[in-house]
């Protein structure tokens, strides 16, 4: 592993690689409950530090140890219950100099003209599934919740239901073969009352599913009489064990527009398609639902998919279910942006319909991905479900981070900034490019970005046995960055872009 060879370099190699370091050693953590090395610091927070770390947070790590010692943080490096090894709390934290404190703004933003404290909303899923975890939820910061779907179908669920594709500890997807709420239709109305009456500030957002015109119509109108602040519409849950319902909708235009329009006459709160990414062009249900009259589309729900672990048999059987986390964000934001850049949903009609972002959320830059495109709120699911609702303590703090150092005074500002720069393919520069450069100092001697080039690539990179050197052969590189990608020490960077040699 790349820290452990970071222990046995010079001093000369090791202050270029100490950034690369620092984050590797913190995605070890196990993120404990009531973590020990905590308890054992005297004068700080390292769990709260090295949380920060691992969800991109890393401007404020000071906050939570500038007052620790050497010897605290030792003390908290002794009390780590890591499986494999301690993590090095006392290298990984004593480099952090405290800094000045910024103001920092805060998150407001509207959402079809409702006021949102903060953009950070619970998905529909199992993340909301009852009172007491969403009110925990709300007092722990997060904006608003798009409830559980709730149907009057009778819902059995399997076990087990989950299943992940992991990269050491963390899930890089995720399967899920739940459905929709379990509870009893009424009783889960009678929840998002008691929400919106403790929380009033808080956005409360009922999702709901149908099987014919009566039900959807019928169940938005309990969500409204509930004092929901809007009502999402599941035409995109892909393991529906009923034919017509969940994704068979969302990929069927003349549903969405037929059921989208029964919810208008029925309701005066905004209403919010969610749509299915298990099609090849989601602006057709969208414009669909935008001429039935909807406030807002939802996007994306999980990607159908097969992981084939044993572990997760049902009775010995497997199906397809819903795939989500960090791997389906790029194919969140490619709808997304697909959406925001057409002409009939950006306003070309005089409405423009506003867009809730969903898919592989973890960090603040994740989350800020999604604004840039367009969305003025994101929902979040698979990160809670791996790590809890503590996460929002890091969105909002790495979000108004970033907004202070930008002198961005409101979230809005940052709703659609990217859009502009997203073109179509024969609209992209192809008269020059940029080369790699190996910064030696950093280059431990791998030999990976010549294995990567010589197999993958266009055999551009040499590697000398003896001083275990790489050099680019500029005559044969094309600028691809695959050798940049690849190398695990971050020793390859980036040239000034120039016109191509002729």
């Amino acid at each position: 592993m790349v820290q452990e060879l970071l222990l046995y370099l010079p001093p000369h190699l090791k202050s270029g690689l100490n950034m690369l370091h620092i984050h590797e050693e913190a995605t070890r953590c196990l993120l404990c409950k009531d973590a020990p090395c905590t308890k054992s610091c005297q004068t700080g927070d390292p769990a709260r530090a090295i949380r920060a770390i691992r969800f991109d947070n890393t401007k404020n790590i000071w906050r939570w140890i500038s007052a620790c010692s050497d010897a605290d943080l030792q003390r908290a490096e002794d009390a780590c219950i890591h499986y494999d090894r301690p993590i090095r709390i006392k290298e990984l934290l004593s480099s952090f100099e405290p800094k000045k404190d910024m103001v920092l703004p805060d998150l407001s933003i509207s959402f079809c003209g409702i006021p949102c404290e903060n953009p950070f909303f619970l998905a529909s899923s199992a993340v909301c599934t009852n009172y007491d975890m969403v009110a925990r939820a709300f007092e722990m910061g997060w904006g608003g919740v798009f409830y559980k779907t709730i149907c009057k179908q009778d819902i059995r669920e399997v076990s087990p239901r989950f299943d992940a594709v992991k990269v050491g500890t963390s899930f890089a997807g995720f399967r899920n073969m739940e459905q929709l709420s379990e509870n009893p239709y009424d009783m889960d109305f009678d929840i998002l009352r008691r929400l919106k009456q403790n929380y009033p500030k808080k956005v409360v957002v009922a999702s709901i599913m149908g099987q014919f015109e009566e039900e959807w119509m019928e169940l938005a109108k309990m969500a409204e009489d509930a004092g929901c602040d809007a009502v999402e519409l599941n035409f995109s849950c892909p393991q529906m064990r009923l034919a017509g319902m969940g994704s068979d909708v969302g990929q069927d235009t003349e549903l969405v527009t037929f059921y989208t329009a029964y919810v208008k006459r029925s309701v005066k709160i905004p209403v919010i398609p969610k749509m299915t990414p298990n099609i090849t062009h989601m602006s057709h249900p969208a414009m669909a639902a935008y001429f039935a009259g909807a406030d807002a589309i939802s996007a994306i729900n999980t990607i159908k998919s097969v992981t084939m672990s044993p572990l997760s048999e049902v009775s010995g059987k497997q199906t397809l279910s819903g795939y989500s986390g960090r791997a389906v964000k790029p194919i969140a934001l490619r709808f997304i942006l697909e959406m925001a850049q057409d002409q009939v949903l950006n306003g070309s009609h005089g409405k423009k319909v506003e867009f809730s972002g969903i898919g592989g959320i973890e960090t603040w830059r994740d989350a800020l991905e999604f604004l840039q495109l367009g969305c003025r709120n994101v929902q979040v699911c698979t990160a809670v479900m791996q790590y809890g609702y503590r996460i929002i303590d890091d969105l909002i703090l790495g979000m108004q981070t970033y907004m202070a150092e930008r002198n961005v005074e409101h979230l809005e500002e940052l709703v659609g900034e990217q859009l502009p720069n997203f073109v179509l393919p024969a609209d992209l520069d192809r008269e020059t490019m940029v080369y790699p450069k190996i910064e030696h100092e950093r280059c431990i001697g791998c030999g990976r970005c010549y294995v990567s080039c010589r197999d993958g690539g266009h055999q551009a990179i040499t590697f000398d046995a003896e001083t275990r050197q790489s050099r680019i052969v500029g005559t044969k590189c094309v600028g691809c960055h695959l050798c940049r990608l690849v190398c695990p020490t971050g020793a390859i960077g980036m040239t000034k872009r120039i016109n191509k040699r002729m």
